[in-house]
C-alpha cells in the first residue's frame, strides 16, 4: 500500500516568472524568476535563460514553497 500515488509526469517544472532587464553578460532580455534548491537551501533566483549567469540570488523559504506557521510571525 502506497501513501502517496505515482506522479504521472516524466519530470518536475517550475513556472518562470519574466523580469525585465537584460543579461549583463550576453546582452539578452531573457531574464526569468524562480526557486532553485542548492547545499546552502533554497533560494529564489533570476538569471539569463540564454547564458545561465546569475543576476540575483536570495534566500528563501526554509522548505522552499512550503511556508510553516512559525515562519509567519
Amino acid at each position: 500500500m502506497h501513501t502517496f500515488p505515482r506522479p504521472a509526469e516524466a519530470t518536475v517544472s517550475v513556472a518562470r516568472e519574466p523580469v525585465e532587464g537584460e543579461c549583463a553578460a550576453c546582452g539578452a532580455q531573457e531574464l526569468r524568476s524562480y526557486p532553485v534548491l542548492s547545499e546552502g537551501g533554497w533560494f529564489r533566483v533570476v538569471k539569463c535563460q540564454r547564458c545561465l549567469v546569475s543576476k540575483s540570488r536570495e534566500p528563501w523559504n526554509l522548505a522552499g514553497s512550503i511556508t510553516f506557521l512559525s515562519e509567519q510571525v
